[in-house]
């Protein structure tokens, strides 16, 4: 095995010029096919988050809360494995796109077309993903019981600390973006798989904080309070501090600032710096 790739994986090196050429072709996306792509990615991760919380739920006291964790980060992982098996574009996974950013192969201007096309196609395709969740009554399954559970993470969610939020979305990015990093190398579908359990299942295990995730988790939990409020009246969560200002304020805002201080810089600018800021 050469030290410039592996038989059956690219090394870090060759892993940082990837994710340079990739970087140049998302900046180049067509607008309306990068769109729908995005669109796609916010349903794919938000029904990671679907079958996370269906996983979850009626587990409190019958399992240790670190179990609990780790089997909705094994089936979270549906969302990322969605993503780059079927093929989507993801605001999280796309900082990546810094590495091509740094090496002064895009502008500033395609860099942030890229984030902001994607990071609105996200939040539509996690918000109609919730809409029809919520159409579907699934969160009356089990007793009520994953309505409880997605309430519950909605509401505790908005009451994070913005420094807290910033702080988890930090390793949460840098997870998710070393999650796709590792897919990077890969050279099969079951290579790509494998890479995505662990970072995953271990940024949602810890607790960590999600953006693209999020604009599903607490919409939903928003939908859940405005349209069925006899259901959530059953479940004894107080949701008084669940609004679209504490969504978008005390949640998606700092979290979204940790993603991209996590994924752009605490490893895409490292790797940049290892592997390719002296390259030329």
């Amino acid at each position: 095995m050469s030290e410039e790739n592996g038989f059956d994986a690219l090394v870090p090196a060759a892993i940082a010029q990837r994710a340079e050429t990739v970087g140049i072709r998302k900046a180049q996306t067509p607008t309306f096919q990068l769109f729908v792509l995005s669109i796609l990615a916010g349903a794919f991760i938000a029904m990671g988050a679907v079958f996370a919380t269906t996983v979850s739920a009626g587990t409190s006291g019958a399992l240790p809360y670190g179990v609990t964790r780790f089997l909705m980060g094994l089936a979270f992982c549906l969302g990322l494995t969605l993503v780059v098996l079927a093929g989507a574009e993801l605001f999280t996974g796309n900082n990546l796109i810094i590495m091509a950013w740094a090496n002064k192969k895009i502008t500033t201007g395609a860099l942030l077309r890229n984030w902001g096309i994607v990071y609105l196609g996200n939040f539509v395709g996690s918000i109609a993903t919730a809409l029809l969740m919520i159409a579907s009554k699934q969160y009356a399954f089990g007793a009520g019981a994953v309505g409880k559970v997605a309430l519950g993470t909605a509401v505790a969610k908005v009451n994070l600390g913005f420094g807290q939020a910033i702080a988890l979305g930090i390793f949460c990015n840098a997870l998710v973006c070393l999650a796709v990093w590792l897919c990077y190398g890969a050279h099969s579908t079951v290579d790509k798989i494998v890479a995505i359990i662990l970072p995953i299942t271990a940024f949602v295990a810890a607790g960590f904080e999600h953006s693209v995730a999020n604009m599903y988790y607490i919409p939903f939990g928003l939908f859940l309070k405005a349209l069925d409020p006899a259901f959530v009246a059953t479940t004894e969560v107080a949701t008084d501090s669940l609004t679209w200002g504490s969504f978008l304020l005390k949640n998606l805002l700092p979290v979204t600032i940790g993603n991209i201080i996590g994924g752009a810089f605490l490893v895409v600018i490292v790797y940049w710096s290892v592997y390719l800021k002296d390259r030329h």
